[in-house]
């Protein structure tokens, strides 16, 4: 099952004559006041929903709602208003589009079984739209398919956004990505005895068969025979303890040969146990989110398929389950990674990176313009940068065109170094390298690995997205509880950049 998000409309008109279930009004709080931020509501509306708002005591701080019958003068059935905060008055800007946002997050997380919204939002152009729609719509994505009774948490049929018709083209880019981070959350959520390396590549296959895809899109599914032939060492090593064997799934793009060639390579790590070095019971339940660099991997090239981008791209899946059995990888096995090089595994719960570097290899050997890995690859990035902050290495060009692309994205990242003492932690008496190193500084170390597995002169990113591909805690602006789509949009974005 596909999550559905509501249709997007574009409504150019008045916003308080729009018949619908519930109207949601941005509110800004200003020198312990509050004012209607909706520049098409007609100026007695807002002074009426200004008064109502008052009324009810709300404040307007960021993300804070609060649903009335709609007062006289408003078509609606119902108005929530939605706090921006204290904005300054700015209008424009990244950190503007954020609150923005989230603020169209929280409002549609908000409202449950409502079959019509329409957002009356301060909308100056194409790209506070985007913002405006992408939030709203990914605020109401709901994942029901395992409930028996879901009909409490239905989402909207239409969602209308108050603007110019000039923002038309701005608002169906913003469908496309938000599918593409739904889709990913869906995968993420999926529970492990549904989601494994076999039907994840089905998955794959089958989204790649619908109709605005196929023609644009290539598949190919990598099997265990055939991973065995071509030497993929680092996936049949932590896929052997599993009876659900690994796969590495190959997806292409490209609308003319000459384009540049952005390959995307995604941890995809179904369910990890840790294997024989055994993960503590407490929280594991939440290590079904292991494959979500791979989910955003592919879904973020289909959403550049549904765009039409002018450039090639390619996302290598390093699917495997990481269980412990009786032909389980081992601590001090030795595996050899496709290329050559060999691994002594001495410690079976640092699997990512072992899928990583046969993906990266793989992915190389089509000379890409730039190469990104997406994985939750390590704890130590929570421990860094928190459970909303992705941490971004690699080249120093490949980790500026990121974080640029995710500031504008609004997905938080922090570029970090791969201190050079790092790799001498990973020195092995038996191999070329081993799969653990430095006590301290794991996220650094990690990446450090990884770079061994990538040529001199590659422009490549490695995003550590641990603590953000996955919300535990409470939900917050557009982020729900369970996969969060990140890093989609940033992904997205990095791939519009490259074609200006």
């Amino acid at each position: 099952m596909t999550t559905t998000l509501p249709r997007i409309l574009l409504e150019p008109g008045d916003p308080a004559e729009l018949v619908v279930d519930v109207l949601v009004v941005a509110l800004e709080n200003r020198a312990d006041s509050i004012e209607v931020r909706a520049p098409l509501l007609a100026e007695a509306a807002q002074r009426s929903l200004r008064e109502a708002a008052l009324a009810v005591g709300h404040r307007a701080k960021r993300e804070a709602t609060a649903r009335i019958p709609a007062p006289p003068g408003v078509s609606a059935t119902s108005v929530l208003f939605v706090g921006l905060g204290d904005t300054g008055g700015a209008s424009q800007g990244a950190d503007f589009r954020n609150l923005l946002r989230r603020a169209a997050g929280s409002a549609l997380r908000s409202l449950n079984a409502v079959d019509s919204v329409a957002l009356a939002f301060p909308v100056g152009d194409a790209e506070d739209a985007e913002t405006v729609a992408t939030g709203a719509l990914l605020g109401a994505y709901r994942y029901t398919a395992y409930q028996s009774d879901a009909s409490g948490r239905t989402i909207p049929a239409t969602l209308a956004i108050s603007a110019a018709e000039a923002v038309r083209p701005a608002l169906e880019r913003a469908a496309v990505i938000a599918a593409a981070v739904a889709a990913t959350r869906d995968l993420v959520n999926r529970p492990p005895s549904d989601l494994f390396p076999e039907s994840f590549a089905d998955a794959v296959v089958s989204q790649a068969l619908v109709d605005d895809l196929k023609d644009r899109v290539n598949v190919e599914v990598i099997d265990e025979a055939e991973l065995e032939e071509r030497g993929f060492g680092g996936l049949l090593g932590v896929g052997r303890g599993s009876a659900r064997g690994p796969r590495l799934v190959k997806v292409s793009y490209g609308p003319a040969a000459s384009a540049p060639l952005l390959s995307l390579v995604g941890k995809g790590i179904t369910f990890d146990s840790g294997g024989i070095s055994l993960k503590p019971a407490a929280r594991m339940e939440n290590m079904k989110s292991d494959m979500a660099g791979a989910a955003a991997a592919v879904q973020s090239l289909f959403a550049i398929a549904r765009l039409r981008l002018p450039l090639r791209v390619t996302a290598w899946l390093a699917l495997a389950e990481n269980m412990p059995s009786g032909s389980a990888v081992r601590p001090a096995d030795v595996l050899r990674i496709h290329g050559g090089k060999t691994v002594e595994v001495t410690n079976t719960d640092a699997e990512g990176r072992l899928v990583l570097a046969d993906a990266l290899v793989a992915a190389q050997e089509e000379d890409p313009d730039l190469l990104v890995d997406i994985a939750t690859l390590t704890g130590a990035q929570v421990a860094a940068l928190g459970r909303r902050t992705s941490g971004v290495m690699g080249t120093q060009s490949a980790r500026e065109r990121v974080t640029t692309a995710a500031e504008s994205a609004g997905e938080p990242m922090w570029a970090m170094p791969i201190p050079e003492e790092m790799i001498g932690y990973f020195d092995s008496h038996t191999a070329d390298l081993k799969n653990a190193g430095a006590p301290a500084g794991g996220m650094l170390a990690a990446a450090a690995f990884l770079r061994e597995f990538v040529r001199d002169g590659v422009e490549w990113a490695h995003l550590d997205i641990a603590g953000p591909a996955y919300n535990s805690d409470s939900p917050y602006g557009h982020t729900v509880v369970g996969g969060t789509g990140v890093p989609v949009r940033t992904i997205v974005e990095l791939a519009l950049s490259m074609t200006r």
